[in-house]
C-alpha cells in the first residue's frame, strides 16, 4: 500500500466518491470556483517555495530543507489545505452531501498519515529549529 499512499490519491478519491454521488445539496456554483482558485494559489505558492529551496515535495521522504517562508509563514501545510479546499470546492459545487462529509474526513487522513509523519521527520532533521518553526506557525491555518 505504501506505493500508491499518496495525497494526491486520497483527494482523487475523494473528489470522485463527491462526483459520484453529486446532490441532493443545492449546488453553490461561486463559492466552490472562488475556493478551487485560492487552493490553485495556494499549491502554486507551495511548489515555488519547495523548488526554491530544493527539498522533496514527496511524503515519505527525507527532507533536505526547512521551509518557513512565503505560504509556510502561514500555515505549515498548505498544500494539504489547498487538497482539503479542493475537495469542499467541488462537493459545493456538486451539492454533494457526501462529499462536504469526507472533506473531514480526508483532513482526518493527511493529518494521520502525512502530517504527524512528516513533522516527525522534519523534527529529527532540523531539531530546535522546526520546534520554533511549529510553536510559531499554526498546523492547517
Amino acid at each position: 500500500m505504501r506505493k500508491l499512499d499518496y495525497p494526491p490519491l486520497w483527494l482523487l478519491v475523494c473528489v470522485f466518491v463527491a462526483w459520484s454521488f453529486q446532490g441532493p445539496l443545492p449546488e453553490i456554483f461561486w463559492p466552490g470556483v472562488s475556493l478551487l482558485i485560492v487552493a490553485a494559489w495556494i499549491t502554486i505558492a507551495s511548489l515555488a517555495a519547495f523548488r526554491r529551496a530544493r527539498t522533496t515535495i514527496i511524503p515519505h521522504q527525507k527532507p533536505a530543507a526547512l521551509i518557513t517562508d512565503g505560504i509556510y509563514r502561514f500555515s505549515r501545510n498548505p498544500i494539504y489545505l489547498a487538497d482539503v479546499m479542493i475537495l469542499l470546492g467541488v462537493s459545493l459545487i456538486w451539492g454533494s452531501a457526501l462529499g462536504l462529509m469526507l472533506t473531514p474526513a480526508l483532513a482526518l487522513v493527511l493529518d494521520k498519515r502525512f502530517i504527524k509523519p512528516e513533522e516527525a521527520r522534519l523534527e529529527a532533521a532540523f531539531g530546535a529549529a522546526f520546534d520554533e518553526y511549529r510553536a510559531r506557525v499554526r498546523k492547517w491555518i
